[in-house]
Formats: structure tokens, C-alpha cells, sequence
């Protein structure tokens, strides 16, 4: 948890609001957030849904106790193109607009901490006053606010990379101030998952690629199908070089480009048309000489991560000098493990943050922040990883499963001694997209066997990895480095020693997407770790999200029992069994 800085004058609630794709509603109180309740994680929702009707706000803000007229401020994240943005959405079934700011700063709007628009809603009988901030502003605020520098007073670089803006730089000075350093290179950030519809199992016929986002799953599954691949020299050298023709060579093309193309958001301006041209101009060469597609995927990952490297410290080089510097990454491509570990890993930086809600699943929470900062001044929030939805109770228990109480030390002997996999729902949820522990399905990991069973569970492709729950003081030697990284976000390599002793959650790269686990972190989870080592002398368990395909976490026990895929679902002290499922 992180402290908070207060600014000066009396006490604020901020409401922040993400209405598009990921929508939500965050609260902050007083520099603490205490609520952060996305759409997709209601109800069995899909996926990156928005808000399509504002009557859920009041009911979300009544589930803990806050009312509309509570609420000081209200602030709503921008969204794409260059100038305000109009949304459609309901107000109890009936049709409105909302109009927002743009995407990311421009002449018009030049600052993150000023709204680029100022409106009204209705909201529970209410019409209230909002401030919209451009959508740069939600994950810079997000990435700052919830950083080890602010809580500190450090000063510190800000990276915003989202899919429908070009990766962009700030700098926030000891005393809270902004200063913007624009763009790094001008590729969208959307053009990762993009070449997928140019090579591999993600094919599209000529012709048929997107005009507009219509896929917002395929960058995860990239960044783990590249591991099917090789990078190679030749193929990184054409790719380099058509990056170069394409986006910043001196040609009336290229001018086109900067004139039609900003990174204003993809749905907002005609970058998919610019970025298929290089992607097709990169497939005609690599044809040529005979290169695979899986070696091609590997290529083009390793060059934009070597390449956002590169780009980044020699621009904070030129603006800031050598450092060593902070950095915050925020947006959608921070979700990247590999990336945000090569920046960790560069001398440049001697601290990398990246929210545990880098993508838009915490825009919410980073508006409400860039309001607290408009009226108070920048600084930090109070804040922790299970601040969403309550977990719902199961109000009975569904014909064909048994429930009996179960303590988390026995839950992790029934782990070690019948192998099976078990759903593991409690408390608050998780912010962000990575299941933490509060809505995880979790299991043994020393069978190679386990992370087929979990990925045709979970109707995952094969090559999808499954990720590893360790405890703390034990990381180090299990894996490199080893660090502590309780949220999922960086990339870790499986010591040699190990591989044969916990298969299961290792990719097919020799990697795994650590989470560390401390008592202070979560005391449920890592008394389930310590007594797991106790029976089996591993202090490793396997953990992905618990959700049907396409859809947000689990709401209650209910529905992972309706599921039915896993035998075993443990919530809050009680032991749900299919009946016929494994016994202990």
C-alpha cells in the first residue's frame, strides 16, 4: 500500500468515470481510493465492456455506501480522436450524449491536469457538473499517482504507450509539476497485435484486415505464441528498414502519414490503413527469402522491444542526461512482460513501475487522480490491489456439489494430495486484468499435464503459458531474478534446477509471468503457499484468472460451480466438491 501526500484544503470525494471499453467507476477519497468496480467484472460481463447505461453508477457507489449528492467532483476519461468526442450511450433505456475530451493533448488541450471539456450528466435522478480529461491523462494519472515516486516525492519519467496512440513521455518534477516531452516514435500501439493478422494462426485474407480496433485479445496471446518462433537478424533488419520508409523518412508519404496520423485513437483517425501498408510491404519482402511466419512474429516483437529502448533513453538522454531516472509505463502495451522487463533491465532506469492496472481497466482510477490533481496538486494515492467488487454470496449451493468448511491450511493439502486444480474465490477482486489470488484458479504445478488441463479448461490455445504464484523469500532461487513482483507484470527466467520440478507454469521460452507472494501481501495466499511447501517441498502453485472465455472474473462461487470445469472451489471457508470430483 501506498501512502498518500496530501494536498492542501478541505476533504474531496472524486468520482472517475470510464464509460468506453473497460468501464467503470473509481472512487477517491481524501488522496484514498476505495472502490475501483469495473463493468466487465460485474455480473459475468464481457470483456472490456463499457458503460452502456448510466444507471449503474448510483448502484455502484450505493454498494458501499456512497450516494450521487456525495460526491465533490466528477470526472469522465476523454476518448479518440484530435477534438472532443461525443458518446452515445442510455440513461435508463434512454438514448444520450456525453461529450468528452480527445484522445491525448493537443494545441487546444495542451495539459494532462486541465480539462479539455466541462459538461453535465444525469446520474440518479441528478444532473451533475463533470470534468473530461483527454485519455492520456487516465493512465499517466494511474501510472504517477499509484507510484513508489509519488509517495516519495521523487521526481520521475511518465510513459503512456496505449493501442491508439503513439508511445508518448512526460517528466514529473520533485515539486509535482508536468512537463510534456511528446512523442517517442509514431507507431500506434495497436500495431503489435496487428501483424498478427499479417502472419501466423491470426491470418486474414488480403483485404479483410481492420480498418478499426475489432480484436483486443490477440496482443496477450502474441506475446506468448512468439515463443513458437525465432527472432532473426535479416528479418529484424527489414523490418527496421521498412519502419523507417513507412514513418519517418522525408517523403511526401511519410508527410501524409504525420498530416492524417497523431495517435489520437485508432477508431478516430485512418492509422490500421498506414500500418497495414507496412505490415504488407514486411510480408512481401520476408517471402522472398523464405522466412517462416512464427520466425517473423518473433522478430517483429523483438524489434519493437529493442527499438522502444532505444528510442526512449536516447530521447530521455538528449532531454534529461544520463540519469540513472524513474519511470512509470502506463497503457495497454505496458501489459507486455517482456517489454517492461528489458526496460527493468536497462541501466538507465533505476526503478521501473507498472501499475497492476496499466491498460484501460484503470482509467477510471487514473481520471479521478488527474481531477484530485487539477483542484489539490499531483500526488499520490492511497491504495491497494483488491480495492474491486465484493465477492457475492452464493445464496445455495447447485444440485450435484457438497460445501463443508475448509480451512486455506487444508485446501493446500488437498492441492498436494489429489494434483487437482481448485477455484479460489474470496473478498474484494482484483484491480486490473491479472487474477491475483481473489479470483484465481490455482494448482500444483510440478505436472507438465496441469497446464494443458488448465488451458483446455479455460479453452485456451496450447501455447498459452500458465503463470506461477511463489512465495517471497523463495523466488530467488526458483527464479531469475526473483524479485519481488506482485502483480504479474515482468518477465522471469525458471533456474535450471527447477524446470523439471514445476513444468507447469514455465513457457515454452524457459520464462514465466511471476507473482511473488508475501503475508503482507495477501495472508490467505500465503498461508496456502507455506503449507503447500510444507506437504510438498515446493513453494510454487499455479494461478490463472477464473472467468468464463471471453468474460470478466467470477462474481460469486455460483458461478464457477456452474461452470464446471474444475472440481474443487474453495470461497471463503468453505469447500464446494463436484460430487464424484476428487476426494482428499
Amino acid at each position: 500500500m501506498l501512502a498518500l501526500t496530501l494536498g492542501k484544503g478541505n476533504p474531496m470525494i472524486v468520482g472517475g468515470l470510464k464509460l468506453t471499453h473497460s468501464g467503470g467507476l473509481a472512487l477517491v477519497e481524501d488522496g484514498r481510493l476505495i472502490f475501483n468496480l469495473e463493468v466487465q467484472k460485474q455480473d459475468n460481463s464481457p470483456r472490456y465492456s463499457p458503460v452502456s447505461d448510466l444507471e449503474v453508477i448510483p448502484r455502484m457507489l450505493a454498494e458501499f455506501g456512497y450516494e450521487v449528492s456525495d460526491v465533490d467532483h466528477w470526472a469522465i476519461d476523454g476518448w479518440d480522436g484530435p477534438t472532443n468526442h461525443v458518446l452515445t450511450l442510455l440513461d435508463h433505456s434512454n438514448p444520450i450524449n456525453v461529450t468528452v475530451a480527445p484522445y491525448r493533448e493537443t494545441d487546444t488541450v495542451p495539459s494532462l491536469v486541465e480539462p479539455g471539456y466541462v459538461g453535465q450528466i444525469p446520474l440518479g435522478g441528478q444532473t451533475v457538473t463533470y470534468s473530461s480529461f483527454v485519455h492520456m491523462s487516465s493512465h499517466f494519472g494511474a501510472a504517477y499517482c499509484s507510484s513508489p515516486f509519488a509517495r516519495d516525492n521523487e521526481e520521475s519519467f511518465v510513459m503512456v504507450w496505449d493501442g491508439g496512440c503513439f508511445p508518448r513521455l512526460y517528466y514529473v518534477t520533485r515539486e509535482g509539476q508536468v512537463e510534456n516531452g511528446g512523442e517517442v516514435f509514431p507507431l500506434i500501439g495497436h500495431s503489435y497485435a496487428m501483424a498478427a493478422q499479417h502472419f501466423g494462426p491470426w491470418r486474414r485474407a488480403s483485404g479483410d484486415q481492420s480498418k478499426v480496433v475489432d480484436d483486443l485479445s490477440v496482443a496477450g496471446k502474441m506475446m506468448a505464441y512468439i515463443a513458437m518462433g525465432t527472432p532473426k537478424d535479416e528479418i529484424q533488419e527489414i523490418i527496421r528498414g521498412t519502419f523507417l520508409r513507412h514513418f519517418e523518412a522525408d517523403t511526401p508519404s511519410v508527410a501524409d502519414y504525420r498530416r492524417q496520423v497523431i495517435g489520437c485513437g485508432s477508431n478516430g483517425e485512418p492509422s490500421h490503413r498506414y500500418v497495414h501498408a507496412y505490415l504488407t510491404e514486411i510480408r512481401d519482402q520476408v517471402e522472398r527469402i523464405g522466412a517462416s511466419e512464427d520466425d517473423v512474429l518473433a522478430s517483429m516483437h523483438q524489434f519493437v522491444e529493442e527499438f522502444l529502448v532505444e528510442r526512449l533513453t536516447a530521447k530521455i538522454r538528449a532531454w534529461k542526461g544520463e540519469g540513472p531516472w524513474n519511470l512509470a509505463f502506463a497503457g495497454g502495451c505496458a501489459l507486455n512482460i517482456k517489454w517492461n522487463s528489458a526496460l527493468r533491465a536497462h541501466p538507465m532506469f533505476k526503478c521501473v513501475w507498472v501499475p497492476p492496472f496499466p491498460d484501460d481497466s484503470g482509467s477510471a482510477i487514473g481520471t479521478a487522480c488527474t481531477q484530485f490533481a487539477h483542484v489539490k496538486g499531483l500526488s499520490g494515492i492511497e491504495w491497494e490491489a483488491r480495492l474491486g467488487p465484493e465477492l457475492r454470496r452464493s445464496p445455495h449451493v447447485p444440485v450435484g456439489w457438497s460445501a463443508s468448511p475448509c480451512r486455506p491450511e487444508e485446501l493446500a493439502r488437498i492441492l498436494h494430495q489429489t494434483g487437482k486444480p481448485a477455484v479460489l474465490l474470496r473478498g474484494r477482486a482484483e484491480l486490473g486484468p491479472r487474477a491475483l489470488g481473489g479470483r484465481s484458479i490455482i494448482a500444483p504445478a510440478v505436472d507438465p499435464a496441469m497446464k494443458d488441463l488448465l488451458n483446455r479448461a479455460k479453452k485456451r490455445e496450447p501455447y498459452r503459458p500458465v503463470a506461477p504464484i511463489c512465495l517471497v523469500e523463495h523466488a530467488p532461487e526458483i527464479f531469475d531474478p526473483g524479485t519481488p513482483d506482485p502483480y504479474m507484470l515482468f518477465d522471469h527466467l525458471v533456474r535450471p534446477e527447477w524446470v523439471d520440478r514445476v513444468p507447469a507454469i514455465m513457457h515454452l521460452d524457459g520464462t514465466a509471468r511471476l507473482q511473488t507472494v508475501s503475508r503482507a501481501d495477501d495472508p490467505v495466499l500465503a498461508t496456502i503457499l507455506r503449507e503447500y511447501h510444507k506437504w510438498s517441498g515446493i513453494p510454487v502453485l499455479c494461478n490463472t484468472s477464473a472467468n468464463f472465455n471471453g468474460y470478466g472474473f467470477f462474481p460469486d462461487a455460483a458461478s464457477a460451480m456452474e461452470w464446471g470445469q474444475i472440481d474443487l472451489v474453495w470461497s471463503e471457508g468453505v469447500l464446494y466438491r463436484k460430487i464424484g470430483g476428487p476426494q482428499d
